[in-house]
């Protein structure tokens, strides 16, 4: 009895070496969690029911920013112009990152080469990427307007015109997001079971039938991750219109992360900056919640 007494206490002072350790591993990490989100988190949410220019102490204003927000025209246009962005971005990066995915799903000379070349864009810095391309679409000497002459048409006042500004920052997000998302989808595809397709080739199904009936049930799971990443990501959109537009002309591609900084850093208002970035993280949060609820009558895991 003695002897076991002495092996139980052994193992129980091994066993809170052990978590002490692991704790002790955990420390930093957990510590700088503390102190760069969760504190700038709370501390944001109070600072959005008050006033703060940086400069004097914060008064307090109640929901006083939440209700300026109702009648800020320029809030109203940069909610849309990131719902326009979002909207149309995501659904291109989907659609033609699954096409694209397809494609090369197969075994083609060449395959690994096509693949390589359609991430590259994905490690890229988007401001580099956003500056080459604010070239391209320049009204006088860019690419494309040369392009376009070549074919008698143009030019395209891409990023000079309202009308034209966004869908000019929307083909720089698409591209440069093709490549992550298709990678997703590749690894999904890969995990299809090859006896699912010989069985549906064997009941008569034609190509179409084959993706809408197999491929895109086995891969609904990673569809599902790609959907909730890139709306998220949409939402955050900053460095692309930046860099390029500035959020102009006339604000038609200033998003609601760009008007949380120029009302931070440039009018001086902390508090009702913080208070359009609650607005972002509600609606962030509801679109979530919907795509997690309504996944469950298509995605099938």
């Amino acid at each position: 009895m003695v002897a076991m007494g002495r092996g139980w206490m052994r193992s129980t002072k091994r066993k809170i070496r052990e978590a002490m350790a692991g704790y002790i591993f955990l420390m930093p990490n957990f510590v700088g969690f503390i102190i760069f989100l969760v504190f700038p988190v709370i501390g944001s949410f109070l600072l959005s029911f008050a006033n703060w220019n940086l400069i004097t102490s914060p008064s307090a204003a109640g929901i006083g920013n939440y209700r300026e927000l109702v009648y800020d025209q320029l809030y109203r246009q940069a909610l849309w112009n990131t719902a326009y962005f979002s909207l149309v971005s995501v659904f291109f990066s989907i659609a033609i990152a699954l096409f694209i995915a397809v494609l090369l799903n197969e075994k083609l000379r060449g395959v690994t080469f096509f693949r390589t070349a359609l991430f590259f864009p994905t490690v890229y810095s988007t401001v580099a990427v956003a500056l080459i391309w604010q070239w391209i679409f320049d009204y006088r000497m860019g690419l494309m307007n040369h392009l376009c002459s070549l074919l008698k048409l143009g030019p395209y006042p891409w990023l000079i015109s309202p009308a034209w500004a966004m869908p000019s920052v929307i083909i720089v997000a698409v591209w440069k997001n093709i490549g992550y998302n298709m990678v997703i989808f590749l690894a999904a595809l890969q995990g299809v079971p090859k006896e699912l397709y010989e069985a549906a080739l064997i009941d008569g199904a034609n190509n179409w039938q084959r993706f809408w009936r197999v491929t895109w049930p086995m891969i609904s799971p990673a569809t599902f991750f790609v959907t909730i990443t890139s709306i998220i990501s949409s939402f955050q959109g900053f460095d692309v219109t930046t860099v390029m537009t500035g959020g102009g002309p006339a604000n038609a591609t200033t998003t609601l992360v760009m008007l949380i900084y120029k009302y931070a850093f440039q009018f001086f208002r902390m508090g009702y900056a913080s208070a359009i970035a609650y607005t972002l993280f509600a609606i962030v949060l509801l679109l979530t919640i919907l795509q997690v609820i309504f996944s469950k009558r298509w995605v099938h895991y």
